[in-house]
């Protein structure tokens, strides 16, 4: 009977407990999940203007395109310029430290670009950009 209990002690302490390990592991996969930046686009490729003195954009994540129709996206959803400015200030409470980047295609109207700054500017975000090839 000693016998038989002291083998069966034996079997229990040999297994190796991984609990531990993957409570470490699951983790280490929230903090990498929630730390981790995504690339945003905008929602289509714009044929953006040349220009010598262009410089890259740090921390933008509000991005706008303007199509060569003067369709603009957001989160690549195609919206009206109506719902720009609602759009633009829910993207910035989510982020308050990012700026905004319109990216205008070469055929769009400068009209629809300012009224897009315009609603950047209405909705609280004073640093707007627009994007422009380097040269």
């Amino acid at each position: 009977m000693r016998q038989h209990l002291a083998q069966q002690y034996d079997e229990e302490e040999s297994e190796i407990n991984i609990t531990p390990m993957l409570d470490v592991v699951f983790i280490m996969l929230i903090f990498f999940i929630v730390t981790a930046t995504f690339v945003k686009e905008a929602g289509i490729e714009v044929n953006r203007p040349d220009a010598a003195t262009a410089v890259k954009q740090e921390k933008a994540n509000i991005l706008v395109a303007i199509g060569p129709n003067n369709d603009i996206w957001i989160d690549r959803r195609q919206i009206d310029i109506r719902s720009v400015r609602p759009n633009i200030e829910r993207l910035h409470a989510e982020n308050p430290q990012g700026s905004v980047v319109i990216q205008a295609d070469k055929e769009s109207k400068t009209d629809t670009l300012i009224q897009v700054m315009d609603a950047a500017r209405s909705a609280g975000v004073f640093n707007v950009s627009i994007a422009a090839q380097e040269q």
